[in-house]
């Protein structure tokens, strides 16, 4: 009885100590629970999740540039090859009157931008060039012809008009403040249907990529990785603003299809071109009158230059602007106006966009040190 009793003590003793025990452990751990759930706000606050954070918006650039965006049909007169070898000189000897009957013409498309609200289009020149016929279809599926007001094959661009008022169109932003890694929008009209959009950034600037053929070429492109595809050439290249900063002009590929790089023509190459257009009938181009080449680092080792940068005057045209503003060959030219240049491609931009008579400031280097010329344009 006494075992008993003893035992049944220390039962109830043990009891009563794991009970205090269990208390207090429950105790701490609501305690830490509640000081864990009174920082949760703070560390909830810190955290943004990852659908809330916002990218760029491009329904506005969008909505604005695809109206402005219009499809073009050209039609070609073109003559059957085989046809022509065979048989031209037989025709040619009996005067055949069916032998115009074997033109066949060739339907081209591309794309185009209205540039202002009484109808004139800017377009690339390879989309009209040599057309004997022109189909424009807007975006709201009105179409209209248009006739060819000029071509410039040394930029790629050409200007067309058709008759029609109250037209939606696009303001020229400013292609010299583009950044490399800003957003862009290429927006064309390939299929005949809609405008078509798509987006990227800006890779690179003034990049010559040796397509025009022209001895006069001026090839400075934009380069970007926004989709464009055949039938996209003429159409626009647009900020976020929705703001004309290109036109669509090629793609880098070896199957015909997009490849990862499309080029435009600058904006402000696009507005000299379209303004001498409608002021003066046809192209007035500034030569400043010296031949030169780009500098690299085995280029400048041979000269004993100390900076590989800017571009060399391999030579000076007797009574050119150059001459008469004292530039010398083997100068050194590294900023024009505000511009600094580091490529061919750079500096043709720059005088691209000038007239003659046009006033530019030319800094160049000459047995190292920085001389100011003051250029008139000729």
């Amino acid at each position: 009885m006494k075992r008993f009793i003893t035992y049944f003590l220390a039962a109830i003793f043990g009891g009563l100590v794991f009970a205090v025990i269990y208390i207090t452990f429950e105790n701490k751990n609501t305690s830490a629970l509640t000081d864990t759930q009174e920082q949760l706000p703070a560390i909830q606050a810190s955290y943004t999740p990852h659908s809330a954070v916002i990218g760029p918006d491009f329904v506005n650039a969008a909505d604005k540039t695809v109206h402005a965006v219009v499809h073009i049909k050209s039609e070609l007169q073109q003559r059957n090859k085989v046809y022509n070898d065979f048989f031209d000189l037989f025709n040619d000897l009996i005067r055949n009157p069916n032998y115009r009957y074997y033109n066949a013409p060739v339907i081209a498309t591309g794309s185009g931008v209205i540039i202002s609200a009484d109808g004139y289009i800017v377009t690339n020149n390879h989309v009209v060039q040599n057309a004997t016929g022109l189909e424009i279809t807007l975006n709201n599926k009105r179409t209209f012809e248009a006739e060819i007001i000029g071509t410039d094959p040394s930029t790629d661009l050409a200007l067309i008009k058709i008759e029609a008022n109250d037209l939606p169109y696009l303001i020229y932003g400013n292609s010299d403040n583009l950044k490399v890694g800003e957003w862009v929008l290429a927006v064309g009209n390939p299929f005949n249907l809609t405008s078509t959009v798509t987006a990227g950034i800006v890779s690179a600037k003034a990049r010559n990529i040796n397509i025009l053929g022209e001895a006069s070429a001026i090839e400075s492109f934009i380069q970007t990785d926004a989709v464009v595809n055949r039938g996209n050439s003429g159409g626009a290249l647009v900020n976020t603003k929705g703001e004309l900063v290109g036109i669509n002009a090629a793609i880098a590929s070896n199957t015909g299809s997009y490849a990862g790089y499309s080029f435009a023509i600058p904006v402000n190459i696009v507005k000299k071109v379209m303004d001498d257009f409608l002021n003066f009938g046809e192209i007035q181009r500034a030569y400043l009158g010296i031949s030169f080449r780009e500098i690299d680092s085995r280029f400048a080792d041979e000269k004993g230059l100390t900076e590989v940068r800017g571009v060399y005057v391999i030579d000076v045209i007797n009574n050119g602007a150059a001459s008469d503003a004292g530039i010398n060959k083997g100068d050194v030219i590294v900023r024009v106006n505000n511009t600094d240049i580091n490529s061919n491609s750079a500096f043709l931009e720059i005088i691209g966009t000038r007239r003659p008579g046009d006033r530019i400031k030319i800094y160049a280097y000459r047995d190292n040190k920085l001389k100011e010329f003051d250029v008139i344009l000729k």
